[in-house]
């Protein structure tokens, strides 16, 4: 199923406020690590999600997504396509508004899950190349 309709993206974008980034790395010269850093600079709150990291960008890192104390609009995965449907199932259970999924990642049947629970679901685009691209 293709991505929502860019009023959707729009939407989520301009409503949320705290964003799980899942697999963010302390390592500067990753993906993660440069879109979270984007998302800061936005105006997110951005909660780390990597049990082999104590903080990343000045942000206390948890090990799972249910141990982040506070409500999440936006869960941001940076893991491989694989570890989708685990993401996707704690991301129903905290009561998660949207999955975005950057790009090269993609699971179609986490997505519909997710659709299914009624989550917005962003596949295999840079959530940093949205604010961007809003930002004209």
């Amino acid at each position: 199923m293709p991505n929502p309709e860019e009023a959707a993206i729009t939407k989520i974008l301009a409503t949320a406020k705290a964003i799980a980034v899942v697999g963010l790395s302390a390592k500067s010269y990753r993906a993660s690590f440069g879109v979270s850093e984007t998302l800061q600079s936005s105006g997110y709150r951005i909660f780390p999600v990597n049990p082999n990291e104590a903080e990343v960008l000045g942000e206390k890192c948890y090990a799972r997504l249910e141990d982040i104390p506070e409500k999440i609009d936006i869960v941001d995965i940076f893991r491989r396509s694989e570890f989708v449907p685990e993401i996707v199932d704690a991301a129903i259970r905290i009561g998660a508004r949207a999955i975005w999924m950057q790009e090269g990642v993609e699971d179609e049947p986490s997505a519909e899950r997710a659709r299914r629970a009624g989550l917005l679901v962003i596949m295999d685009n840079c959530i940093a190349k949205e604010i961007w691209k809003r930002r004209k």
